[in-house]
């Protein structure tokens, strides 16, 4: 709708007024590839934030949360029919060598694989950086507390609750945990196969894995009384 009203728009101004189209044009592309960059879904005026979903996904040096940093983090804004309202960045944080250098085997071979252990080296992006940066980016886009949302995410709050305090300040209590919609899932309609993941172990990605399972869920389990779920 957005890309039909622009091309028009820009006709007429071609039409109209052909000294002045070549400088419109630029402009429009500016303002297009902006809105591009800000990775942001405007939503409709009616709606709800307080519906809202906060998706997070963290990748950590290991799961022990005495020892163990955060490494990547990235966010993501639903409504509460699972539509995107907005994604954050997708922000690496710096460790020094040190500390990945002695991560577990797993992590070792897994961040290795996907660069992302490269990529935390050269990062400047510290935790409080990281942590302003998703305060005032889900503060953007939920006034009021709502939960958080993700795959196994107890764990990922675990970490956050240590690192970063100020960011689930800004959180409901409540979590929507996709992988316990699996497990019960797997136990009361075993003949449900939910989509098969990537499992790549980026944030942003894994985000968008777990909202298409949460979908799926939606869609073939949680149906009204008169209909139940797909067989």
């Amino acid at each position: 709708m957005f890309n039909a009203s622009l091309v028009l728009l820009q006709a007429k101004v071609l039409l109209c007024a052909p000294l002045r189209s070549r400088s419109f044009i630029k402009q429009t592309a500016t303002f297009k590839n902006t809105l591009s960059a800000t990775q942001q879904f405007i939503p409709m005026a009616s709606h709800d934030s307080t519906e809202n979903l906060v998706w997070v996904d963290l990748e950590m040096t290991g799961l022990d949360i005495e020892k163990d940093l955060i490494i990547e983090m990235a966010c993501l804004i639903t409504d509460g029919n699972l539509n995107i309202i907005a994604e954050s960045r997708d922000l690496i944080i710096h460790q020094p060598d040190f500390i990945l250098d002695n991560m577990n085997n797993w992590c070792k071979q897994q961040h290795g694989k996907t660069g992302l252990t490269e990529a935390v080296r050269k990062s400047t992006t510290s935790v409080a950086d990281a942590e302003n940066e998703m305060v005032d980016f889900v503060k953007k886009f939920c006034p009021e507390k709502v939960p958080l949302a993700g795959s196994s995410v107890h764990v990922d709050k675990k970490f956050l609750d240590k690192y970063m305090p100020k960011f689930t300040d800004c959180l409901h209590y409540r979590i929507v945990d996709v992988s316990s919609i699996k497990e019960l899932a797997k136990r009361w309609y075993p003949y449900v196969q939910p989509p098969t993941k990537n499992a790549t172990h980026r944030a942003m990605s894994d985000i968008h894995e777990s909202i298409k399972e949460l979908k799926f869920y939606k869609t073939t389990l949680f149906k009204p009384p008169n209909q139940g779920p797909n067989m």
